[in-house]
């Protein structure tokens, strides 16, 4: 399959009325065609690993094809300059998502990365940073707890951003390292206690929210 014939596949499937549901869900609806996430991944599948078909795809601008990128592309390929180049077309939490749970999370830069990024002001460059956070925690079974660890300086400093899809990231990330494994749970619930008492309202919720699942 080249990349026009999977675009005219995906336009093929296009839905408006969807598009419009997604859009009350938060994703961004330009360039969308309102195509279901199984469905891409059934298409993923069908093509499977092909490093310069997704580079083509993601250069389409379109929202599904971008997401197809992040299901076919080979992670062993992707590149730091193609990450950073990537991450600052992230225009919907979908995308940010999908991306760095399929593709991002499993390259060689990952933890670099998703310290970095965090640090970024623009919205979803630093949720792409805690969803690093929160993906890695899950899939790098044999990551040592500190290189967790190392993420909880962050997650307590960019707590008090306000911006609905970023402090969401924030609480993923401490959920999912505090569920990791018990020596990992106790820090975490340490630090979830300290930002339900902080003066920010987002870092508030953050704590409060971490710690509903955590203490459970």
């Amino acid at each position: 399959m080249n990349s026009s014939s999977v675009i005219a596949a995906l336009k093929k499937h296009a839905n408006p009325k969807n598009v419009a549901g997604m859009a009350r869900f938060g994703i961004n609806p330009k360039n969308t065609l309102g195509i279901s996430i199984p469905f891409l991944r059934a298409l993923a599948k069908k093509i499977g690993k092909n490093h310069k078909l997704a580079q083509q795809l993601w250069k389409s601008k379109i929202h599904e094809a971008r997401l197809l990128a992040g299901f076919i592309d080979d992670y062993k390929l992707v590149t730091t300059k193609q990450m950073e180049s990537w991450v600052k077309d992230f225009d919907s939490w979908d995308i940010c998502d999908q991306v760095c749970s399929n593709l991002f999370d499993k390259t060689p830069w990952a933890y670099q990365k998703a310290r970095q990024w965090t640090k970024s002001n623009k919205e979803f460059v630093r949720r792409a940073g805690f969803v690093m956070m929160a993906c890695l925690a899950v899939h790098d079974k044999k990551a040592p707890d500190q290189k967790l660890l190392q993420f909880f300086p962050l997650i307590e400093k960019y707590s008090t951003d306000e911006r609905n899809f970023v402090r969401k990231a924030v609480n993923w990330a401490l959920r999912q390292i505090g569920k990791r494994h018990p020596k990992l749970r106790k820090p975490a619930i340490s630090l979830a206690r300290k930002l339900a008492n902080s003066k920010s309202p987002s870092a508030r919720w953050a704590g409060k929210d971490a710690l509903r699942e955590l203490m459970i």
